[in-house]
């Protein structure tokens, strides 16, 4: 195996790669999921049911409807006439107390389809916009990560508990011993106990340390896990991990069996334990057809990211050193993932700089590590993506800024100064009367501004309106999102949809139609809030939308960064 050492003078050496012509075709996830079909209740016993459009159904595809009373009737069609500019419905003779199974067909060419994948439901009188997956010991949550591990179509769970976290920085408060390792346990979409993986005590239980990816790397068709991995118990007496070796293990998602395993990139060339503890997993198409793993190490200082074929063979290995040295301390708390040129193949957003699929540098802004970073169509006057960034460097202007994807240029900025702009603040098209996705941040640890500015870099509210890490949700039927913010679902004006509970893990596209769901962790319960607002459009699945789907392989590593919409 590769025992990577930062050299003197290092450029990125592509150890195997394919080039492909520049008319490749756009990078796409070929990942065959089911209609992800949901039934919630209603007032009055009446139950919304819910369901995907997928990219491959023609446009004038239609849907019928069928429901099951468990042990008194087998299905039968519940809607009158074909669904043609929906997937949604509205049972609205369903028993109270009664629990049904709903399916959905497609009407293809007039020819009546089966789709597979089934929603159970037990009738209430109430209104539930959520279900539960109970697990098998009373936990609460740190992390949630999502693919397909047994191939049926329908979406399951990696989970990282317990909910605690260390963060490697010296300051009192922030750095803690372990009291226990991590695990990673896995259940399926209906809320089977799969299997549970022990990180152990060589992994420390904090964000940087503990990276975990869930995706079908090697294309069979079923999600693997990835994750970063040690020996034994190689902590000082004080609980520091300062040593002993490191691995990247792949995990079997069936069976949680260890697969494969290769060295995790050196400690070797970082300044201190703060600096070398900084850890990331991301996936990306490299070559526009293939997903590759992209591992890294480094945020503030030297900065190693290494791609990996499928098999864990490198294809590069790029570094902050040589004639990138100015790169060095330009990193963030993870990785966007993303075509950012529009040449059908991804690349590498690693913080204010952008690595090329070929792991060649593209571009560097100066402007020093951020904590805010999304990509995503952000001015749709504008060719190509943006990013939003919030710089967490002291920065003399510019420390919340806009930036083609493309080059780096900065397109607007704030002019004047800012201290610290902390966390991931939030990006989303929240109201209509400004085009475009709106963007918002705030500053913490000895600054106090807030930032809320349209597309065009209008500053639209200079107020604390939802703290420092909001979630923005499609959760109504309308074209706007809104905003998840202090246990609660809000419209820009202010105004209350639901309350929810527990501690928001992700915001994400996995069952039911193109609106998003909300998963929570209350102890021993994964929570699933689902909208059960009748919505009369019609959407492609936000899962097979490329930007959107590498951002929540994203999610169980580093800081959290909601996904967005991109062009395909």
């Amino acid at each position: 195996m590769l025992h990577f050492q930062p050299q003197i003078k290092f450029w990125c050496v592509p150890i195997f790669f394919t080039l492909l012509i520049a008319s490749v075709s756009p990078s796409q996830v070929n990942e065959s999921i089911d209609r992800g079909v949901v039934a919630l209740t209603l007032e009055e016993g009446k139950v919304y049911v819910g369901w995907r459009l997928l990219k491959e159904d023609p446009h004038d595809v239609a849907f019928n409807v069928y429901r099951k009373d468990i042990g008194l009737t087998d299905f039968t069609k519940i809607n009158r006439e074909p669904i043609t500019m929906s997937t949604n419905y509205i049972d609205r003779t369903a028993t109270p107390g009664h629990g049904f199974l709903y399916k959905i067909t497609a009407i293809v060419n007039k020819t009546e389809q089966e789709s597979p994948g089934e929603a159970y439901v037990f009738t209430l009188t109430g209104n539930q916009p959520w279900y539960a997956l109970k697990l098998a010991d009373d936990i609460t949550l740190k992390r949630v990560g999502i693919g397909d591990l047994d191939g049926d179509g329908a979406y399951d769970y990696v989970l990282q508990h317990p909910d605690f976290n260390v963060d490697p920085y010296y300051r009192p408060g922030y750095w803690k011993r372990s009291p226990e390792s991590y695990k990673l346990d896995a259940y399926t979409s209906k809320g089977k106990f799969l299997w549970r993986h022990d990180m152990g005590w060589a992994i420390e239980t904090g964000t940087w340390y503990s990276p975990y990816m869930v995706f079908d790397i090697d294309q069979d068709g079923l999600a693997e896990v990835y994750a970063k991995a040690g020996e034994g118990d190689p902590r000082e007496l004080d609980g520091h991990v300062l040593q002993g070796p490191e691995y990247l293990i792949k995990l079997d998602g069936q069976s949680g069996e260890i697969l494969a395993k290769r060295e995790w990139i050196s400690r070797d060339g970082y300044e201190s334990y703060n600096y070398w503890s900084r850890n990331f997993l991301s996936v990306a198409y490299l070559d526009g057809l293939n997903p590759a793993l992209i591992m890294q190490r480094g945020t503030y200082t030297l900065i190693q990211t290494v791609a990996l074929n499928k098999n864990l063979q490198p294809i590069w290995h790029w570094a902050s050193l040589g004639e990138y040295e100015n790169y060095k301390g330009q990193g963030m708390h993870g990785i966007l993932t993303g075509d950012i040129d529009l040449d059908g193949k991804d690349e590498l957003v690693i913080g204010t700089a952008a690595l090329d699929d070929n792991g060649i540098p593209m571009w560097r802004t100066g402007l020093g590590h951020n904590d805010a970073g999304y990509i995503a169509d952000i001015a749709p006057d504008r060719p190509g993506y943006e990013i939003f960034y919030g710089i967490e460097s002291r920065s003399p202007k510019n420390g919340v800024c806009l930036v083609d994807a493309k080059t780096g240029d900065i397109i607007w900025g704030y002019e004047g100064k800012t201290y610290h702009v902390h966390s991931q603040g939030m990006i989303g098209d929240l109201t209509e009367d400004y085009p475009g996705i709106e963007c918002y941040a705030g500053e913490a640890k000895g600054g106090d501004k807030f930032f809320l500015y349209s597309a065009q870099g209008e500053r639209l509210s200079d107020q604390n309106l939802w703290g420092l890490a909001p979630r923005a949700v499609w959760w109504d039927a309308d074209a706007q999102k809104e905003i998840c913010y202090q246990h609660k679902i809000l419209e820009y004006n202010g105004e209350e949809n639901l309350t929810i509970e527990g501690k928001v893990l992700i915001v994400a596209d996995i069952i039911g139609d193109w609106r998003e769901e909300i998963l929570t962790s209350l102890p021993g319960e994964l929570r699933i809030y689902s909208t059960n607002i009748l919505a009369d459009s019609k959407r492609v699945c936000l899962m097979q939308n490329h930007l959107y789907r590498m951002a929540v392989a994203d999610a169980s590593m580093g800081y959290y960064n909601a996904p967005q919409i991109g062009f395909k």
